[in-house]
């Protein structure tokens, strides 16, 4: 491990479901009780924009009641005390990385706690209701407020940036992915072609594992804070 100095870490819901955080889509099919075509499209929103509205009201006051697990401690020590660089691509949308105490986390599918203005294309941090359409703090346009999530059709958050993270990269980390929602699922592949060593984590191999060095497969929780361990005694 001596020869790593820069690491691109991806997360995904498994880290985020030991805190009981439900996964984007359940076994069922369905995110939360809701078929993920009525609450994650631009198509939902305009169709039934209360619906949408209320669904992630209903998940942004649900992050009140769940902290950070033994996983996301374990990356902000990480981010505390790596001394290369080292960023934590995300694709939930809780907050939990940052509550563990991260600061180099980039939330590529967007932030329960952002609101986006059509109005005036400001995004503000958002912690109470959206439902009624309160007024944009940047522009005071009032039912123009949106989720700040990226939906099915949308393109992920700073993709540039992230490329530019791999292109650097010693170590690409996956965490807790399902390995099928791209583009996230091809950063494995970006990595082997870039001769970065790769390394994934999950509760059960990813329909991408074949693309890892290694795979560990167990609980997030007992097996990040393990590999933290291994990289800061290195």
């Amino acid at each position: 491990m001596a020869d790593i100095q820069n690491i691109v870490i991806l997360t995904g819901a498994g880290i985020s479901a030991e805190s009981g955080v439900a996964t984007f889509r359940g076994p069922d099919g369905l995110w939360e009780g809701h078929r993920v075509e009525d609450v994650a499209t631009p198509e939902a929103f305009a169709r039934d924009p209360e619906l949408v509205q209320t669904f992630y009201d209903q998940r942004r006051a649900k992050l009140r009641s769940v902290e950070p697990n033994a996983a996301h401690r374990a990356l902000a020590r990480l981010d505390a005390e790596w001394p290369g660089e080292l960023l934590v691509v995300t694709q939930n949308v809780d907050d939990l990385h940052e509550r563990a105490g991260a600061g180099r986390v980039l939330h590529m599918h967007g932030e329960l706690k952002s609101a986006w203005c059509l109005a005036c294309d400001a995004r503000v941090r958002w912690e109470e209701n959206l439902l009624g359409g309160p007024p944009c703090p940047s522009c005071g346009a009032s039912g123009r407020l949106r989720p700040d999530i990226v939906w099915f059709g949308e393109m992920p958050y700073e993709m540039e940036r992230i490329e530019r993270a791999l292109h650097k990269a010693d170590l690409f980390v996956s965490i807790g992915t399902s390995g099928a929602v791209y583009p996230a699922a091809g950063f494995v592949q970006t990595a082997r072609y870039l001769g970065v060593r790769t390394l994934e984590m999950n509760l059960e191999p990813s329909q991408g594992s074949i693309f890892f060095h290694e795979s560990r497969v167990g609980l997030a929780g007992e097996l990040v804070p393990q590999w933290v361990e291994e990289m800061l005694a290195s």
